[in-house]
């Protein structure tokens, strides 16, 4: 395809800009297309068009997901609202065994929004998908009046392809299965809560945000029959296993002492109230695999960069069915329930 030439020049959004005439092109073309540029966003048409063959030489079934990301602020500790939406879809793609392949970008934007900054995240999120090995491949921009939005929300929508034979999936989780964490609990939320600088506090907290797919690739190449995956975010380590409980109606228990969390998280949850399980996370898978694949798989995991703090935390039990229990390190139990109201909004 012939290069466009940047003709944009303005340094702010204007309504212009979402009005679907010359200056909406100008902005796609240089802000977008120049940066996600691919043979099939090229086009430019009103949808993607992908071949199916190529789709049906990975897998046999399509996963398709759909998330909006409204973080504030739009930069915080180890990334942004860009690598944010990159890696939350491909997370979410990647959690049912698929191989992520096109995303979608869909933006809000605010009037007023500086031209710099909206560039600093398309840039972040280009990165981010060549890393990871994903196209952007189609999108949407619409502009709403200054006041009417917080600068900039993301839509993201994946595409991804499953093999053959893989089909985790809470359900299947079994009385005796094991349940496995890639790292350590809380990170996101609490770089969240410090980027926002209302509470005057001092650390090297930094987000979590990453991709599991290469996690994932080589946890279901040593344990095809994998239970159950799910990537952590919004309730934290605490919703997610008390989803697993009610679906498979069983019961978990967790230990205390095997859960991994930094001492300047728990510091702060500590200082403000908070429990680092119900804390948001952006690159933390929970695995639950049979009793005998469990020392391979977590040896496979701490072997890949994205899963070196892996820890087992737990065991899946049969009674009381739809209960997390936590083994405290004092050896009482206490029950880990889902997660009631919000500990902190706008955190993906």
């Amino acid at each position: 395809m012939p290069q466009r030439k940047k003709k944009f020049q303005e340094r702010t959004i204007t309504l212009a800009h979402g009005s679907g005439g010359s200056a909406m092109r100008d902005l796609i073309d240089d802000v977008f297309v120049g940066s996600f540029d691919n043979p099939t966003l090229s086009l430019l048409e009103d949808q993607a068009r992908i071949d199916l063959n190529s789709l049906m030489l990975l897998g046999d079934r399509l996963a398709f997901t759909t998330d909006s990301y409204v973080v504030t602020p739009l930069f915080f500790p180890g990334g942004d609202i860009g690598t944010l939406a990159v890696n939350g879809t491909v997370n979410d793609l990647s959690v049912s065994g698929a191989k992520p392949l096109f995303l979608s970008c869909s933006v809000i934007l605010e009037e007023g929004l500086e031209i710099d900054t909206l560039r600093r995240v398309v840039d972040s999120m280009k990165a981010t998908s060549l890393a990871v090995g994903v196209q952007i491949v189609t999108g949407d921009t619409k502009v709403v009046p200054r006041g009417s939005a917080d600068k900039l929300f993301i839509n993201t929508t994946g595409i991804g392809v499953i093999k053959t034979g893989i089909s985790p999936a809470a359900k299947e989780i079994q009385p005796g299965d094991i349940v496995l964490v890639n790292g350590t609990l809380g990170d996101h939320g609490a770089a969240i809560l410090v980027a926002r600088g209302e509470l005057s506090l001092e650390t090297d907290i930094k987000s979590d945000c990453q991709p599991l797919n290469g996690l994932v690739d080589a946890i279901v190449s040593v344990c095809p029959k994998v239970r159950a995956m799910r990537d952590a975010t919004r309730g934290g380590l605490a919703t997610v296993l008390n989803e697993f409980a009610q679906s498979a109606n069983v019961g978990i228990r967790l230990h205390e002492s095997a859960i991994p969390v930094k001492k300047e998280v728990a510091g702060m949850c500590e200082l403000l109230g908070f429990d680092p399980l119900y804390l948001a996370n952006e690159g933390k898978l929970v695995v639950v695999v049979p009793p005998d694949s469990a020392d391979e798989v977590l040896a496979t995991m701490r072997s890949h960069p994205t899963g070196k703090d892996s820890q087992i935390i737990g065991e899946v039990i049969a009674n009381p069915a739809g209960v997390v229990l936590l083994k405290t390190e004092f050896v009482t139990e206490r029950i880990v329930d889902m997660l009631v109201g919000e500990q902190l909004p706008r955190i993906c």
